[in-house]
Protein backbone atom coordinates (compact mmCIF):
# COMPACT_ATOMS: atom_id res chain seq x y z
CA UNK A 1 0.00 0.00 0.00
CA UNK A 2 1.37 3.41 -1.00
CA UNK A 3 0.98 6.25 1.52
CA UNK A 4 0.38 9.37 -0.56
CA UNK A 5 1.95 12.22 1.39
CA UNK A 6 2.10 16.02 1.33
CA UNK A 7 4.71 18.03 3.27
CA UNK A 8 3.75 21.50 4.54
CA UNK A 9 6.35 23.93 5.93
CA UNK A 10 7.27 27.54 5.18
CA UNK A 11 10.98 26.69 5.63
CA UNK A 12 12.51 25.17 2.50
CA UNK A 13 15.34 23.50 4.44
CA UNK A 14 12.83 21.82 6.75
CA UNK A 15 10.98 20.38 3.73
CA UNK A 16 14.24 19.10 2.25
CA UNK A 17 15.31 17.56 5.57
CA UNK A 18 12.01 15.71 5.94
CA UNK A 19 12.19 14.48 2.35
CA UNK A 20 15.61 12.96 3.07
CA UNK A 21 14.41 11.28 6.26
CA UNK A 22 11.41 9.79 4.47
CA UNK A 23 13.43 8.31 1.60
CA UNK A 24 14.04 4.93 3.33
CA UNK A 25 10.27 4.33 3.56
CA UNK A 26 9.41 2.80 0.20
CA UNK A 27 5.67 2.91 0.86
CA UNK A 28 5.72 6.69 1.50
CA UNK A 29 5.23 8.65 -1.74
CA UNK A 30 5.63 12.43 -1.45
CA UNK A 31 3.16 13.74 -4.00
CA UNK A 32 3.56 17.45 -3.22
CA UNK A 33 4.98 20.11 -0.91
CA UNK A 34 3.43 23.38 0.28
CA UNK A 35 4.99 26.52 1.71
CA UNK A 36 1.91 27.97 3.45
CA UNK A 37 -1.45 27.08 4.94
CA UNK A 38 -3.69 28.38 2.15
CA UNK A 39 -1.80 26.38 -0.46
CA UNK A 40 -1.96 23.31 1.80
CA UNK A 41 -5.75 23.48 2.15
CA UNK A 42 -6.17 23.76 -1.62
CA UNK A 43 -3.84 20.84 -2.42
CA UNK A 44 -5.23 18.58 0.31
CA UNK A 45 -8.72 19.07 -1.11
CA UNK A 46 -7.67 18.45 -4.71
CA UNK A 47 -5.07 15.69 -4.28
CA UNK A 48 -6.66 13.91 -1.28
CA UNK A 49 -3.45 12.55 0.30
CA UNK A 50 -3.39 9.80 2.91
CA UNK A 51 -0.95 11.68 5.14
CA UNK A 52 0.17 15.27 5.74
CA UNK A 53 3.29 16.32 7.65
CA UNK A 54 2.27 19.77 8.84
CA UNK A 55 4.28 22.60 10.39
CA UNK A 56 2.33 24.52 13.04
CA UNK A 57 3.99 27.93 13.11
CA UNK A 58 3.46 29.48 9.66
CA UNK A 59 2.57 33.01 8.57
CA UNK A 60 -1.11 33.51 7.78
CA UNK A 61 -2.84 30.16 8.16
CA UNK A 62 -1.09 28.08 10.84
CA UNK A 63 -1.20 24.28 11.05
CA UNK A 64 -4.36 24.18 13.16
CA UNK A 65 -6.12 26.45 10.64
CA UNK A 66 -5.20 23.96 7.91
CA UNK A 67 -6.82 21.12 9.85
CA UNK A 68 -9.99 23.17 10.34
CA UNK A 69 -9.94 24.18 6.68
CA UNK A 70 -10.26 20.60 5.39
CA UNK A 71 -12.95 19.36 7.76
CA UNK A 72 -15.56 19.61 5.00
CA UNK A 73 -13.93 16.62 3.27
CA UNK A 74 -12.68 13.29 4.59
CA UNK A 75 -9.43 14.57 6.12
CA UNK A 76 -6.05 12.83 5.80
CA UNK A 77 -3.95 11.74 8.75
CA UNK A 78 -1.90 14.59 10.19
CA UNK A 79 1.55 14.56 11.77
CA UNK A 80 2.57 17.91 13.26
CA UNK A 81 6.23 18.86 12.89
CA UNK A 82 7.35 21.95 14.81
CA UNK A 83 10.08 23.59 16.84
CA UNK A 84 7.63 24.68 19.54
CA UNK A 85 6.86 22.14 22.28
CA UNK A 86 4.05 24.19 23.80
CA UNK A 87 1.70 23.26 20.93
CA UNK A 88 1.70 19.56 21.86
CA UNK A 89 -1.61 19.51 23.75
CA UNK A 90 -3.51 21.24 20.92
CA UNK A 91 -1.90 18.85 18.43
CA UNK A 92 -3.30 15.83 20.25
CA UNK A 93 -6.67 17.53 20.66
CA UNK A 94 -6.68 17.83 16.86
CA UNK A 95 -6.31 14.02 16.77
CA UNK A 96 -2.87 14.10 15.19
CA UNK A 97 -1.14 10.77 14.64
CA UNK A 98 1.94 12.21 16.31
CA UNK A 99 3.80 15.39 17.20
CA UNK A 100 7.44 15.58 16.10
CA UNK A 101 9.98 18.14 17.26
CA UNK A 102 12.49 19.69 14.85
CA UNK A 103 15.02 18.39 14.03
CA UNK A 104 13.07 15.18 13.50
CA UNK A 105 14.41 12.19 15.41
CA UNK A 106 14.74 9.13 13.14
CA UNK A 107 13.41 6.63 15.67
CA UNK A 108 10.38 8.80 16.44
CA UNK A 109 9.76 9.16 12.72
CA UNK A 110 9.91 5.36 12.35
CA UNK A 111 7.36 4.98 15.18
CA UNK A 112 5.14 7.57 13.51
CA UNK A 113 5.18 5.84 10.12
CA UNK A 114 4.24 2.57 11.82
CA UNK A 115 1.27 4.29 13.52
CA UNK A 116 0.21 5.70 10.16
CA UNK A 117 0.33 2.24 8.59
CA UNK A 118 -1.85 0.86 11.38
CA UNK A 119 -4.40 3.67 11.08
CA UNK A 120 -4.62 3.25 7.30
CA UNK A 121 -4.93 -0.55 7.60
CA UNK A 122 -7.88 -0.10 9.98
CA UNK A 123 -9.47 2.32 7.53
CA UNK A 124 -8.92 -0.14 4.63
CA UNK A 125 -10.62 -2.89 6.63
CA UNK A 126 -13.66 -0.64 7.06
CA UNK A 127 -13.72 0.05 3.30
CA UNK A 128 -13.46 -3.68 2.51
CA UNK A 129 -16.40 -4.35 4.82
CA UNK A 130 -18.43 -1.71 2.99
CA UNK A 131 -17.69 -3.28 -0.40
CA UNK A 132 -18.65 -6.71 0.90
CA UNK A 133 -21.95 -5.30 2.13
CA UNK A 134 -22.68 -3.86 -1.33
CA UNK A 135 -22.15 -7.29 -2.93
CA UNK A 136 -24.28 -9.04 -0.29
CA UNK A 137 -27.09 -6.52 -0.80
CA UNK A 138 -27.27 -7.55 -4.48
CA UNK A 139 -27.00 -11.35 -4.23
CA UNK A 140 -28.33 -12.10 -0.73
CA UNK A 141 -30.27 -9.21 0.84
CA UNK A 142 -31.19 -11.21 3.95
CA UNK A 143 -27.51 -11.97 4.67
CA UNK A 144 -26.66 -8.29 4.17
CA UNK A 145 -29.10 -7.38 6.95
CA UNK A 146 -27.41 -9.88 9.28
CA UNK A 147 -24.03 -8.46 8.33
CA UNK A 148 -25.15 -4.91 9.15
CA UNK A 149 -26.41 -5.92 12.59
CA UNK A 150 -23.21 -7.85 13.43
CA UNK A 151 -20.90 -5.11 12.16
CA UNK A 152 -22.82 -2.36 13.93
CA UNK A 153 -22.66 -4.21 17.23
CA UNK A 154 -18.91 -4.80 16.90
CA UNK A 155 -18.23 -1.21 15.88
CA UNK A 156 -20.29 0.17 18.73
CA UNK A 157 -18.52 -2.00 21.31
CA UNK A 158 -14.97 -1.45 19.99
CA UNK A 159 -14.92 1.90 18.26
CA UNK A 160 -16.08 4.02 21.18
CA UNK A 161 -13.25 2.94 23.50
CA UNK A 162 -9.80 4.51 23.58
CA UNK A 163 -6.75 2.86 22.05
CA UNK A 164 -4.37 5.62 23.11
CA UNK A 165 -4.58 7.88 26.15
CA UNK A 166 -2.71 11.19 26.25
CA UNK A 167 -1.26 11.88 29.70
CA UNK A 168 0.28 15.21 30.70
CA UNK A 169 2.75 14.39 33.47
CA UNK A 170 5.75 16.36 34.73
CA UNK A 171 5.35 18.94 31.98
CA UNK A 172 5.42 16.37 29.17
CA UNK A 173 2.82 14.67 27.00
CA UNK A 174 2.92 10.87 27.00
CA UNK A 175 0.89 8.73 24.59
CA UNK A 176 0.03 5.51 26.39
CA UNK A 177 -1.22 2.48 24.45
CA UNK A 178 -4.26 1.24 26.34
CA UNK A 179 -3.37 -2.42 25.79
CA UNK A 180 -0.09 -1.87 27.69
CA UNK A 181 -1.80 -0.52 30.81
CA UNK A 182 -1.61 -3.14 33.59
CA UNK A 183 -3.63 -1.40 36.25
CA UNK A 184 -4.95 2.00 37.33
CA UNK A 185 -5.23 3.28 40.89
CA UNK A 186 -7.27 6.24 42.08
CA UNK A 187 -5.79 8.97 44.27
CA UNK A 188 -8.52 11.58 44.69
CA UNK A 189 -9.10 13.29 41.35
CA UNK A 190 -5.92 11.76 39.96
CA UNK A 191 -5.33 8.36 38.34
CA UNK A 192 -1.99 6.55 38.57
CA UNK A 193 -1.63 4.63 35.30
CA UNK A 194 0.87 1.73 35.47
CA UNK A 195 2.23 -0.03 32.39
CA UNK A 196 4.53 -2.41 34.22
CA UNK A 197 7.70 -0.46 33.50
CA UNK A 198 6.35 3.05 34.06
CA UNK A 199 3.77 4.99 36.09
CA UNK A 200 2.09 8.23 35.02
CA UNK A 201 -0.35 10.55 36.77
CA UNK A 202 -3.53 11.60 34.94
CA UNK A 203 -5.90 14.24 36.29
CA UNK A 204 -9.24 12.52 35.79
CA UNK A 205 -11.81 10.75 37.95
CA UNK A 206 -12.15 6.97 38.05
CA UNK A 207 -15.71 7.19 36.75
CA UNK A 208 -14.74 9.26 33.69
CA UNK A 209 -11.76 7.06 32.87
CA UNK A 210 -13.86 3.90 33.10
CA UNK A 211 -16.13 5.22 30.35
CA UNK A 212 -13.12 5.44 27.99
CA UNK A 213 -11.95 1.85 28.54
CA UNK A 214 -13.34 -1.37 27.08
CA UNK A 215 -15.09 -3.22 29.96
CA UNK A 216 -14.30 -6.56 28.31
CA UNK A 217 -10.65 -5.91 29.19
CA UNK A 218 -10.68 -3.38 32.02
CA UNK A 219 -12.57 -4.20 35.19
CA UNK A 220 -12.66 -2.64 38.61
CA UNK A 221 -11.40 -5.11 41.24
CA UNK A 222 -11.43 -2.69 44.14
CA UNK A 223 -13.16 0.58 44.92
CA UNK A 224 -10.04 2.43 43.73
CA UNK A 225 -8.40 -0.04 41.29
CA UNK A 226 -8.97 -1.03 37.66
CA UNK A 227 -7.09 -3.99 36.13
CA UNK A 228 -6.37 -5.05 32.55
CA UNK A 229 -7.68 -8.62 32.62
CA UNK A 230 -5.59 -9.58 29.58
CA UNK A 231 -2.43 -9.04 31.64
CA UNK A 232 -3.46 -11.17 34.64
CA UNK A 233 -1.06 -14.12 34.98
CA UNK A 234 -2.16 -15.69 38.28
CA UNK A 235 -4.98 -15.63 40.82
CA UNK A 236 -3.80 -16.08 44.41
CA UNK A 237 -6.51 -16.70 47.04
CA UNK A 238 -6.40 -14.78 50.30
CA UNK A 239 -8.40 -14.76 53.54
CA UNK A 240 -11.96 -13.46 54.03
CA UNK A 241 -12.98 -14.22 50.45
CA UNK A 242 -10.46 -11.79 49.00
CA UNK A 243 -7.67 -12.65 46.57
CA UNK A 244 -4.73 -11.15 44.68
CA UNK A 245 -4.22 -10.91 40.93
CA UNK A 246 -0.60 -11.31 39.83
CA UNK A 247 0.00 -9.18 36.74
CA UNK A 248 2.50 -9.61 33.90
CA UNK A 249 5.11 -7.39 35.60
CA UNK A 250 4.83 -9.34 38.86
CA UNK A 251 2.73 -6.65 40.55
CA UNK A 252 0.04 -7.99 42.89
CA UNK A 253 -3.35 -6.27 43.01
CA UNK A 254 -5.89 -6.99 45.71
CA UNK A 255 -9.44 -7.96 44.72
CA UNK A 256 -11.98 -7.02 47.36
CA UNK A 257 -14.91 -9.30 48.20
CA UNK A 258 -17.46 -7.03 46.53
CA UNK A 259 -15.67 -7.46 43.19
CA UNK A 260 -14.90 -11.19 43.39
CA UNK A 261 -17.25 -11.91 40.46
CA UNK A 262 -14.49 -10.48 38.25
CA UNK A 263 -12.26 -13.41 39.27
CA UNK A 264 -14.87 -15.97 38.24
CA UNK A 265 -13.91 -15.69 34.57
CA UNK A 266 -10.43 -17.00 35.42
CA UNK A 267 -11.62 -20.17 37.10
CA UNK A 268 -14.11 -21.46 34.53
Amino acid sequence: MTIRTILVDDEKLAIQGLQLRLQPYEDVEIIDTCANGREAIRKIKTEKPDLVFLDIQMPGFDGFSVVKGVMDIEPPLFVFVTAYEEHAIRAFEANAVNYLMKPVDEQKLADTIERVRQRLAEKKSAEDAGQLLDVLAEVAPERAADFVETTAAATESEGRFEKLINVKDRGQIFRVEVDRIEHIEAAGDYMIISTGDNSLVLRETMKDLERRLDPRKFQRVHRSTIVNLDLVRQVRPHTNGECFLVLESGTEVKVSRSYRDVVARFVH
